[in-house]
């Protein structure tokens, strides 16, 4: 006999994506619900209820009939014969993980499920005996995921995995609105606060993140002096002026931001091998018709360029022909903006970009900015062979399909796409926060 804790039903037929299961008489499955199979404490494995069912011997219209009497009549003596074996409910289930224990180093091994669960084999409530696995191994500096929740109970066995390792991979946070997402982040966020081995970057667009004199943020972990910095242009206590020198704009940057056509692009670049440090100011010069023919634009395009450009980066041109710097880009100063969050981040330090005051593009131009820095010196540093003295840096973004959307990314091939394809290999993780995770 197998002796693998509480039986609360067997497997019935499925497939390996889709096990059938049967629940036992007296017994509750729960949507959620982790539940274990196998031969014995050494080798079993653990399962997750996904979908439940109503299952009959009775047919549907027999059923219908008898709920019906029992609606319709007031006194009915209709009774059924055996109702725990008649009457059942059925349950689909997937298979998470195998569990064995080595015989040599008498430590469990970890494999993915490759088998079906035998026909009939018994099922049984998952219990902390069953993840003793979580308690052999000491993670140095350990991110903390919290509790194993199964169903609707928590088990006091806390799961811890190895930062540094699980941040260079991308991570999605999918949810429906008001389900907690930013608040998980922001619960893993604190508690990697301190650890110098990740640099976390993030992208707060509801400036929810940092705290309040009302809300607690990651400004109130006793370490946050140390550890965190915080960029925005409110005028907050501790805070650093998020502020860029429009100087180092790339017409990358643009591209992967706002929409252009091939004209527009091509200008922009025309513009950028001319003059790399003022070309954005000279877009807005007054230029003669002819000096724009030489270049081989059009000068509809540079109107239309200017419109674009001063809506991006908040430029005006005023009736005198001076240039008006309404936003956070600026002609002087502020240069070494980008290169403080790169060299904060290949400290440890956690980096909050305040971008809740700011319009939709004008938040994923910077993002732009600063990412594909990060990208590059990793890039860098990774044909030096220097890149594993550096530590794995994790970028947070909120609402990330509009950067990481399928649609997005066939209109434009921007830095977030290059980094959730080729980011691991650099040390360089995504967390994605979304309400719509088919989309990405």
């Amino acid at each position: 006999m197998i002796d693998l804790g509480n039986k609360i039903g067997s497997f019935v037929s499925g497939s390996f994506a889709k096990l059938i299961l049967r629940q036992k008489s007296g017994k509750e499955f729960e949507i959620g619900e982790l539940i274990v199979a196998g031969k014995s404490m050494d080798e079993y494995s653990i399962f997750q209820i996904k979908a439940l069912f109503y299952g009959s011997q009775i047919p549907d219209s027999s059923l219908e009939l008898m709920a019906g009497y029992g609606l319709e009549r007031e006194r009915s003596n209709l009774k059924i014969y055996e109702p725990e074996l008649r009457n059942y409910v059925l349950a689909h289930a997937r298979e998470l993980i195998s569990i064995r224990k080595n015989e040599v180093s008498g430590k469990f091994e970890l494999t993915i499920p490759k088998k079906l669960p035998k026909f009939f084999s018994d099922i049984f409530e998952l219990e902390e005996s069953h993840l003793q696995f979580f308690k052999e191994e000491e993670i140095e500096m350990p991110l903390n995921l919290g509790k194993v929740r199964s169903g609707s109970k928590v088990l006091d066995i806390n799961v811890k995995v190895n930062a540094a390792e699980v941040l260079k991979h991308h991570i999605l946070i999918p949810a429906a609105t008001g389900r907690g997402k930013s608040n998980l982040v922001k619960t893993i966020l604190y508690d990697l606060l301190d650890n110098d081995k990740c640099g976390k970057l993030i992208f707060d667009p509801h400036n929810e993140y940092y705290g309040t004199q009302t809300q607690k943020g990651l400004k109130d972990h006793p370490k946050s002096p140390e550890f965190l910095e915080y960029y925005t242009i409110r005028k907050t206590s501790g805070a650093l002026d998020l502020k860029f020198n429009m100087n180092l704009i790339n017409p990358a940057h643009i591209m992967g931001s706002i929409s252009l056509t091939d004209a527009q692009k091509q200008a922009i670049v025309v513009f950028y091998r001319k003059d790399r440090k003022n070309w954005i100011q000279n877009i807005f010069k007054d230029i003669t018709q002819d000096e724009l023919k030489v270049l081989g634009i059009n000068v509809q395009t540079v109107e239309v360029l200017r419109r674009k450009l001063g809506i991006l980066l908040s430029l005006s041109l005023e009736d005198d022909g001076t240039l008006t710097e309404n936003g956070i880009y600026s002609s002087s100063g502020y240069e070494q903006t980008t290169h403080a969050i790169i060299n904060s981040l290949s400290n440890g330090k956690t980096v909050i970009i305040d971008t809740s005051l700011l319009e939709g593009a004008e938040e994923i131009f910077i993002a732009s900015i600063i990412v594909e820095a990060i990208f590059k010196e990793y890039k860098k540093l990774k044909f030096q062979d220097k890149l594993q003295e550096r530590p794995v840096i994790s970028i947070v973004i909120e609402e990330a399909p509009r950067v990481i959307g399928k649609k997005v990314l066939e209109k434009i091939d921007n830095i977030f796409g290059k980094i959730a394809r080729e980011g691991r290999k650099f040390q360089i993780g995504l967390i994605a926060i979304t309400q719509l995770p088919s989309i990405i």
